[in-house]
This record gives C-alpha cells, structure tokens and sequence, in this order.
C-alpha cells in the first residue's frame, strides 16, 4: 500500500512517515497542496493523509479539487481545529475521515487500516500463489507449509509481487509501490531484494517461483 502524507510541518510528517514505514507502508511527502496535488495527479496511491493549513493550497480546497477531478483515493484529514462545524466541513468537501492534532498516532494507524480495508471490501486476509501463501493477518510466510522468515522490505516487495502473480513488474512498478519518491532508480537495490526473495523461497525448491524476464522485470508465477 503507498500512502501520501501533504503535511508542512516537518516534524509531524516525519513522525507519520516513519511510524507507517515500520507498519510496511511505502510512504511520500509533500508539504504543500500544489505539490500534493500535482504527486496525486502523476502518481497511484491508495491513500492520502492530509493537513488543512497548507501554503500555496490549502487542505480543504485540494480535497474538493481531486474531488472534482473524479479522483476517488481515501483522504484521512488532520487539524489542529477540532470543533464540530470543522470536521462537518473537511467532511463536506469530500474526506472520509477527520482527525484532529495532537493525535495518537495507535488511532491514526487504526483509522488508515479502516480506510484501506474500506477502499475494497473483497481486500482478501491472506494471498496464495502455488504453494506460496501470506497471512496479511499475521505477517506470516510459507511454502509447503514451510515458514519463511522476512524482513519488512522483503515482504513489502513479495506482496507486490503475490499481488501480481503472472504478470511482469518492471522495477519502476516496484519502486513505486514498495519504496518511495526519492528512491534512485539508478541503483540495484531491488535486483538485490529480489535475489533475497529467490534465496529464502526458492532455494530447495525444483519448481522456481521469481522469475527474472529479460528487459523488461521481474514475475511471480501462479
């Protein structure tokens, strides 16, 4: 899941970023509405955590702005203003939550899982491919019954790729979903990952799962 947080205050949008990245979201930053919109406009996410008091365009007239431009991504508000006629209007422009600051960031998380979990209501507790099966629940891995043990990049990466079992995912699709906007592309950070992968759920395995396809990416076979 990519999630964008348009937040100006540099010391909250650090302390989101990096409380989602421990959960396994890939996770963006912008500190303006015209960048926030213009990152949304130009990039897929599947949820964005947005502030009200942002410079150059403001929290509520971005909402209504993607709104109008028939964008459908969750949007999580944050404000420092909490009363009762607030929240009616960041609602009223077209957010599905609303959350005042200061907040605890164990409600934040709990109001982005339902969020996402709301995006889809089919969003399935576990992902199979073969012998190959995730336990989204638990953070659990196996094949053949097998457990395999992940770090959280590596299991962000093999989501991705279970998501997409049978199709080929180029290293930008990947880079895009698992890690940010200021990763280098220029660098082979994900051929490493993927070899992590191949070694911890091929190795032992005849039939092999990761395929690399010459350039173009990388599959997962069914």
């Amino acid at each position: 899941m990519r999630i964008l947080v348009v937040e100006d205050e540099v010391k909250i949008a650090k302390f989101i970023k990096r409380g989602l990245k421990e959960e396994g979201y890939a996770v963006d930053i912008s500190a303006d509405g015209e960048d926030g919109h213009f990152l949304v406009t130009t990039n897929e996410y599947d949820l964005i955590i947005l502030d009200l008091m942002l410079p150059k365009l403001d929290g509520l007239s971005l909402c209504r702005k993607l709104r109008n431009e028939k964008i459908k991504v969750p949007i999580l508000m944050l404000s420092a203003k909490g009363t009762v006629k607030d929240k009616v209007n960041g609602l009223d422009s077209g957010a599905e939550d609303y959350l005042a600051k200061p907040f605890a960031f164990e409600e934040l998380l709990a109001r982005v899982r339902v969020l996402l979990r709301n995006k889809d209501v089919r969003v399935p507790t576990q992902l199979q491919a073969g012998d190959l099966v995730m336990d989204l629940l638990n953070h659990k891995v196996t094949r053949a019954d097998k457990k395999i043990h992940l770090t959280v990049k590596e299991y962000m990466l093999l989501e991705y790729l279970i998501h997409n079992a049978g199709t080929i995912v180029t290293r930008t699709m990947i880079s895009e979903h698992v890690w940010d906007i200021h990763f280098d592309t220029f660098t082979n950070v994900i051929d490493v990952y993927i070899n992590y992968l191949r070694n911890k759920i091929d190795t032992g395995f005849e039939h092999k799962m990761i395929l690399t396809v010459r350039g173009k990416g990388y599959m997962l076979q069914k």
